[in-house]
């Protein structure tokens, strides 16, 4: 599961990298651009979702050992 997480934040981070350099800051919230500034949005929140996750999973393995 750890290997999983690691995988899909960096896919996310080179989505998001990707969706930040086709932003236009002329115009952000127009056409393409703005798809792309949602995209960005949304992968961020996969990495924030995902490091959650895995931190959750750690409290979960520390909680265990320590009422062994």
């Amino acid at each position: 599961m750890r290997i999983a997480t690691y995988i899909i934040s960096v896919i996310a981070l080179a989505v998001g990298i990707f969706n930040v350099s086709k932003i236009d800051l002329e115009a952000p919230l127009e056409g393409d651009s703005f798809t792309a500034l949602i995209t960005a949005i949304a992968a961020g929140c996969a990495i924030l979702i995902v490091t959650v996750l895995r931190i959750s999973k750690k409290v979960d393995r520390l909680s265990k050992k320590r009422q062994a």
